[in-house]
């Protein structure tokens, strides 16, 4: 067990004391701002700046049709899949009996040929 003045491991605690203004200091140090876009686009070809803001907005434009058109097909092909599931089922099912009755009436043919040749 751990004693009521050592705090809890998972708890940050203070361990450096700053003077005031040390830590701006250091912030400003830390933190260097980049080239803004908008001065790198200035610097840069307008065509290539163009082609690049195409091609950025073909991308995304391109990732909302795909998700629009496969939101469309799923709501527009559910119903017609669901009911070609349906038919498709009732048509294994006609089959499968038919089946089962050829069977069943080759088996029973069988069965009684073999008891009348006792």
């Amino acid at each position: 067990m751990s004693s009521a003045s050592t705090p809890p491991r998972a708890v940050p605690t203070l361990t450096e004391v700053l003077v005031e203004g040390e830590a701006e200091r250091e912030m400003e140090i830390a933190v260097e701002p980049g080239p803004a876009p908008i001065l790198q686009a200035e610097q840069e070809d307008p065509a290539v700046v163009e082609a690049r803001i195409t091609q950025h907005v073909l991308v995304d434009l391109q990732r909302q049709v795909d998700l629009m058109l496969e939101y469309r097909l799923r709501e527009a092909l559910s119903p017609a899949l669901a009911r070609v599931c349906d038919m498709l089922i009732r048509e294994a099912r006609t089959e499968l009996a038919s089946t089962l009755r050829d069977v069943v009436a080759r088996a029973v043919a069988q069965e009684l040929a073999r008891q009348r040749a006792r």
